[in-house]
């Protein structure tokens, strides 16, 4: 199984195509905007920052629904903010081989299935895939070839005020997410592990960023759909 990729894919970072299959991936999708995976911890502004860009250019980015065993908060719909199955479910499903990475984070799991990124490629979509930093290892292990993007707050302080906010989560869950959170901030400083890291402070700044590393993809996916 195949995934979007172009010629320049060898100089990104973590993408590495093996010599055996580049021959036949840029032949089926040398025209094709590239997925771009988007991570950072909770509280960073991720989702933020991904409203502004959907706002922006509609149906230029396609999102890809992830999977997971935890239960929906408040507002949140099935198959539009996750796909909320039990754990038995996504272990069969992972076993099977359905999912291009998967992980688990404070007692329940996550993952993104194939079937999720082709529904958003057969569109001539961008492929936006929000994950952590497990499943960021886990695709640079694929053939996908994205643009990695790391999300992170002004400092680990903010973060926490960001947090504490939202008046979401017990004392015990928070501590989880914000030693998880430490974890993040120091695995996006790792040489090689992202294209951009986007420090989201003021977030017009950070909105600006974020759109000046995807404008050349943008352009591609708006040609494809005209």
């Amino acid at each position: 199984m195949y995934f979007n990729c172009v010629t320049k894919l060898p100089a990104v970072a973590g993408c590495v195509l093996r010599r055996d299959s580049y021959r036949t991936t840029l032949s089926r999708t040398m025209a094709k905007p590239r997925p771009v995976v988007i991570s950072g911890p909770s509280g960073a502004g991720k989702s933020t920052l991904l409203k502004h860009l959907l706002g922006e250019y509609g149906q230029v980015f396609g999102f890809s629904v992830s999977h997971t065993t935890r239960n929906p908060r408040s507002g949140e719909e099935n198959g539009r903010d996750y796909h909320f199955v039990s754990r038995e479910e996504m272990r069969r499903g992972i076993e099977a081989g359905e999912f291009i990475e998967n992980a688990e984070f404070s007692g329940n799991m996550y993952g993104t299935s194939k079937a999720a990124v082709h529904e958003v490629q057969a569109k001539n979509q961008i492929c936006i895939l929000d994950i952590d930093m497990q499943g960021v290892r886990n695709i640079k292990k694929t053939d996908l070839c994205p643009i990695y993007l790391s999300i992170q707050p002004p400092s680990f302080e903010i973060l926490e005020q960001r947090l504490r906010q939202r008046k979401t989560e017990t004392e015990e869950s928070l501590q989880k997410r914000l030693l998880a959170a430490k974890m993040d901030m120091e695995f996006s400083k790792e040489p090689g592990m992202f294209d951009k890291v986007v420090i989201n402070d003021v977030l017009e700044d950070a909105y600006n960023q974020l759109r000046s590393v995807l404008i050349e993809e943008i352009q591609k996916a708006k040609a494809l759909q005209n």
